[in-house]
């Protein structure tokens, strides 16, 4: 699994125009998930995520987490973060799994953040065109792959 995480201080996703969630303070994290993931990286990434230290303590370092300051978080599904560059100019996804693999897994990983949280999430929806619109607050963009964890 492959997490962009963007510390934001709203963000929010549309579809056919309609605001389908927002959050204040919090984690817009983008989620990409191939065929080789499995529950152990919904686990592993929910932890790492809710308890990053990237938001910022009364000295203005980043030594908070995302419970620590009581944060949102808005998840929504990408495929084309496991795009292969390697070859032409038109970006390959055979990496992504498909429909029947992904979307359970990304439901999971809604299940896992929420009790990792305490709360419950905003979402997109999986395979919809959305409209997704944020304010990255820092700026500050951390890119996660579960492959990556030892």
């Amino acid at each position: 699994m492959i997490v962009v995480i963007q510390r934001v201080s709203e963000a929010s996703v549309k579809i056919s125009g309609i605001v389908k969630a927002e959050i204040g303070i919090g984690l817009m994290i983008l989620l990409g998930v191939e065929d080789a993931d499995t529950e152990e990286d919904i686990s592993w990434l929910s932890k790492k995520i809710v308890n990053l230290r990237i938001f910022p303590d009364e000295n203005m370092v980043m030594n908070k987490s995302l419970l620590d300051i009581a944060g949102e978080i808005l998840l929504i599904s990408q495929f084309t973060l496991h795009a292969s560059t390697k070859k032409g100019n038109r970006p390959s996804y055979i990496k992504a799994a498909k429909p029947e693999i992904a979307i359970p897994m990304y439901e999971k990983m809604i299940i896992s953040l929420e009790s990792e949280l305490g709360k419950s999430i905003g979402t997109g929806e999986f395979g919809a065109d959305m409209k997704v619109s944020l304010v990255n607050d820092g700026p500050v963009t951390i890119l996660i792959d579960s492959k990556n964890r030892v």
